[in-house]
């Protein structure tokens, strides 16, 4: 009976561990896909690399290979890659800030575009997995008051709502949920031909999966599934740039960001929630969305970010002159103790939503 009790106790405690183990190893993949980024198109260009890192603060393991050191580190919760003369000058021929603009601009937006592509990965595996590729083509009303002078009818093809081109299913259901008012204007196409409707009624409820039209899918094959995975992670890219933009006008608090704590927490959920109902197509859209919007949010032109490297090269192109050392470190550096102000402040939330819940 005791050696039952114990088995049933370590079960249960597997099945509360496992999750957060799954989020946090997600974690380091989508670190160390980034890092390599860099990386490999510093080796690429000859670019000397003092060190690869994952993880942040103490290093466990170290091992130097050549003139480069690689490093595990304690804390899963970022990681590095230190070129010669990324911040300072040096006279070495094959550091970093001596190369050429366009080599530098691909060994910083490497990071993030491998990111990018791990997402689109992942959701064509979804979308293999579920074995249709959605599409904007209304299949079916909810209402009869559409009609063929007026409103949506099925076989008509979304192109926008409220200005905003859509790609997906995904895309236009979230621009149904941007809308507060009901009230959208929505541009289809009927026949070959583009039809306008200001301020038309549709009802639309998330939660409750409820909507006055339902769009369709086709069947994977393959010649769809790449053109689908592209409109998906388009949609997805869109919907980052949205909520930023939403964030910014103040549609959403401090309470609703999530940093890595918080992100942890929802990713472990979700895992679980997946192998409990057996639905893996979620916790995949989960991941594939979280590293799209590390990718995004990294090529974002501010201070400390890669964006923000990016942006000092597109001025230094435009001028055909770069920008001081100095000044650029001292840009980076400011942006660095905002953004590890700003990330406490949100782990403090992530924490406090925790110790609530």
């Amino acid at each position: 009976m005791q050696n039952f009790l114990l088995s049933v106790s370590a079960a249960s405690v597997w099945g509360k561990v496992w999750p957060i183990l799954f989020a946090i190893l997600f974690f380091g993949i989508i670190i160390a896909l980034h890092e390599f980024g860099h990386f490999s198109t510093a080796k690429l260009f000859k670019i000397k690399v003092n060190e690869f890192s994952i993880g942040m603060g103490p290093a466990f393991f170290k091992k130097q290979k050549g003139e480069t050191l690689y490093a595990l580190r304690l804390l899963p919760i970022g990681g590095f890659v230190s070129l010669e003369g990324e911040d300072e000058v040096s006279d070495d021929p094959r550091a970093f800030g001596n190369q050429k603009a366009w080599k530098r601009f691909i060994v910083i937006a490497a990071g993030a575009t491998l990111n990018i592509i791990l997402g689109l990965v992942l959701i064509a595996v979804m979308l293999t997995m579920s074995g249709a590729v959605p599409n904007t083509v209304v299949s079916d009303v909810t209402e009869g008051m559409y009609t063929q002078e007026s409103g949506v009818m099925p076989g008509d093809k979304i192109v926008s709502i409220d200005g905003t081109r859509v790609h997906s299913a995904r895309d236009l259901y979230y621009c149904l949920y941007r809308n507060n008012d009901g009230k959208y204007d929505i541009v289809l196409r009927r026949n070959g031909e583009k039809l306008t409707f200001d301020q038309m009624d549709v009802s639309y409820d998330m939660e409750q999966g409820y909507c006055s039209f339902i769009v369709g899918s086709e069947k994977v094959t393959v010649l769809n599934i790449l053109p689908g995975a592209v409109r998906e992670t388009m949609s997805m890219t869109k919907m980052i740039w949205l909520s930023l933009i939403d964030m910014l006008r103040g549609n959403y608090g401090m309470d609703e960001l999530s940093g890595p704590v918080g992100t942890i927490g929802i990713v472990a959920n979700t895992a679980s929630d997946a192998v409990s109902s057996a639905d893996y197509s979620m916790i995949i859209f989960m991941l594939a969305f979280i590293t799209v919007n590390i990718g995004i949010v990294n090529l974002l032109p501010l201070p400390a970010l890669d964006g923000g490297r990016l942006f000092f090269i597109f001025i230094e192109c435009i001028f055909r002159k770069p920008v001081p050392k100095k000044f650029e470190a001292i840009v980076h550096a400011a942006g660095l103790v905002l953004l590890l102000g700003l990330m406490a402040l949100i782990t403090f939330n992530d924490i406090s939503n925790l110790i609530k819940g």
